[in-house]
């Protein structure tokens, strides 16, 4: 885009089969943003089986603030995400959902409390209008979680409605179901500074949702991977020293069997082809995969040692050019 077409905000819509709700969704964008100087509305069609894209192209095609963008095929909302915040020209970005349950009247608030000094803003959703059983109760319980598991106190990261900085967004990179964990994402990597404000939520008015309880094992893994960039970025020895701890005590354990083994009620030696296989060859795996892991903490440490000579190298070139 030429400079003086760049807008100042960004708003990222991901869309799978909602073509009843992008023109209403649309136009409440335009009375939320009345007024502010230059914005973008970016609608990424997630590879809708529905008009959904040519709902959008037409809208597209009327105002010129309004892009859309089509992926191939059904990716998923993170990777939809992803694919608007790499499209995205403005220095605040935006994110929200396309049902119309997060209201675009809150918008300017984000934003407010972004210019702040906040590098990211995350809406919580204040009489959240969903099912109970299905949505609040995992949700509350998915959110206590991350909490506890990365000790970034957001109540609400399911809320999709967040602001960002476009330097933040440059240093992320989203796969799988990251979405849900941005904040805590953002504060590990980035070391990004948070703030909340509560926004307002509506019952869906058209559709149906796309979550539900069968994605409880994709959001586990998640939180483990989550845990892994949190606790152990910074150290990955100290996080394979453990699982080479645990698995040479685990060796120790087996050991002790295959030596008790040899040892009757009498106090004679006897063994059995069966105890000395079984806990030798289980002692032997455990000592190998102890050795594995050790060895791959050290690769890990001189690789990422390597990363932070190349950035100090950068940062020193940057500040020769500069003077």
């Amino acid at each position: 885009m030429p400079p003086l077409a760049i807008p100042e905000l960004s708003i990222i819509v991901p869309l799978y089969n909602e073509e009843e709700s992008v023109a209403p969704l649309v136009n409440a964008v335009r009375d939320a943003l009345e007024g502010e100087p230059s914005w973008e509305l970016v609608l990424v069609d997630d590879g809708s089986r529905d008009s959904t894209a040519q709902v959008a192209g037409a809208l597209a095609a009327a105002d010129p603030r309004v892009v859309l963008l089509q992926l191939a095929r059904n990716y998923g909302q993170t990777q939809a995400m992803q694919a608007g915040f790499d499209r995205a020209n403005g220095c605040i970005v935006v994110s929200m959902d396309g049902d119309l349950q997060n209201d675009p009247r809150d918008i300017p608030l984000l934003v407010a409390k972004l210019e702040e000094g906040f590098d990211l803003v995350a809406g919580y959703r204040m009489r959240r209008q969903d099912k109970i059983v299905t949505r609040k109760i995992p949700s509350w319980v998915a959110n206590r979680m991350i909490i506890w598991l990365t000790g970034v106190r957001i109540r609400d990261n399911g809320c999709s409605l967040k602001a960002y900085r476009r330097d933040l967004l440059d240093e992320l990179h989203l796969y799988s179901d990251m979405h849900r964990f941005l904040p805590a994402l953002a504060a590990a990597t980035a070391n990004a500074r948070i703030a909340e404000v509560p926004v307002r939520h509506h019952a869906r008015r058209f559709g149906v949702s796309k979550y539900g309880l069968s994605r409880v094992a994709k959001l586990l893994a998640d939180l483990l991977t989550i845990k892994m960039i949190t606790s152990f970025r910074e150290r990955p020895l100290a996080m394979f020293g453990l699982g080479a701890l645990l698995s040479g005590l685990s060796a120790a354990a087996f050991l002790s069997g295959w030596l008790w083994s040899f040892v009757d009620r009498g106090g004679s030696l006897h063994g059995s082809p069966t105890n000395d296989y079984v806990f030798s060859g289980s002692a032997l795996l455990c000592i190998a995969l102890a050795v594995f892991l050790t060895m791959l903490g050290l690769i890990a440490e001189e690789a990422l040692q390597k990363v932070r000579t190349e950035e100090q190298l950068e940062r020193f070139g940057a500040r020769e050019r500069l003077g």
